[in-house]
């Protein structure tokens, strides 16, 4: 338990010390969430004008709470999985400098080094992770607060696990990576191409049908499901208050994924939370698996 105290202590140090690496993970989040009020609010808010039917007149306050919780739901559902490939740099990094060849022949125990990464990664990435979530609790005061103790405690559980998704997720891709340019690849296609997949940046209700059911295999979906229940819980419900029926807050729910389903079954939260669990789990497995293997190889 020292020994890997020890290691993870290594690679947080390593990882702070990379000035560049380390900015580059910790502005992501504020970024993105420029971006997001910048690009994407206005898209937000005409999409939910269009989905109540013109007779209603909701208060300002509730609308910029539903379009608050929308855009951080989005932010944090693609910031947990593309900070865990910035901040699991130090694993491929490690090869480029021939660290990684002579841990692997010195005494040392093979599990330390693979187990060391994942912590590290785990915890330097819910470090900025839980700074991404307090920039968006001030962005949520300042257009509209409808969140009730347990909706902040379950969106902390909700980035908790997308964290360890992300972080395993890049364990593995990157336990094949052994050049720069191939760093430079794959961070731009997480980028570029997570947001998407996982519903962040366009509901996936707005996917063709074939592409629907085809996302709806994807682990992350449901994490962003998970983000937009317990950040909009609030609002919906208040929407309800002023008068607003329980069918057309089911039609918003689903035109904006709170409500996700699998060849139209509709998905359960407790399910969703099995998934994305079991999806962490699942891949722990063969990342181990992968590190085993090594391991005999160099043996």
């Amino acid at each position: 338990m020292k020994s890997l105290r020890i290691w993870i202590k290594r690679n947080v140090k390593l990882f702070f010390k990379d000035k560049g690496l380390f900015f580059t993970s910790l502005i992501t989040p504020a970024i993105l969430l420029v971006l997001y009020i910048t690009f994407l609010e206005k898209v937000y808010r005409d999409s939910f004008g269009m989905a109540l039917p013109g007779n209603f007149l909701l208060s300002e306050d509730i609308i910029d709470a539903v379009v608050g919780g929308q855009l951080i739901s989005s932010l944090l559902a693609v910031s947990c999985v593309t900070v865990a490939f910035c901040s699991n740099m130090l694993m491929v990094q490690d090869k480029l400098t021939g660290a990684a060849r002579d841990i692997g022949l010195s005494p040392v125990p093979p599990h330390l080094p693979a187990l060391s990464y994942y912590l590290s990664t785990l915890a330097v990435t819910v470090l900025i992770a839980l700074v991404a979530v307090g920039g968006g609790f001030v962005y949520l005061g300042v257009m509209g607060w409808y969140l009730s103790v347990a909706d902040v405690l379950l969106l902390l559980l909700d980035v908790f696990l997308l964290v360890m998704f992300g972080t395993v997720l890049s364990s593995i891709i990157n336990f094949f990576l052994s050049s720069q340019g191939q760093i430079s690849a794959v961070g731009t296609i997480v980028s570029s191409g997570y947001g998407f997949l996982c519903g962040a940046y366009m509901p996936i209700s707005q996917f063709p049908e074939g592409l629907q059911r085809v996302i709806s295999f994807l682990p992350g979906t449901y994490g962003t499901s998970l983000l937009r229940n317990h950040a909009m819980r609030g609002a919906l419900e208040a929407m309800k208050e002023e008068g607003v029926p329980q069918e057309i807050v089911e039609l918003i729910r689903d035109s904006i994924d709170c409500n996700l389903y699998f060849f139209d079954t509709k998905v359960e939260e407790w399910v969703m939370f099995a998934i994305l669990g079991g999806s962490v789990a699942l891949l722990l497995a063969v990342y181990i698996l992968l590190n085993l293997r090594r391991a005999k190889q160099i043996v």
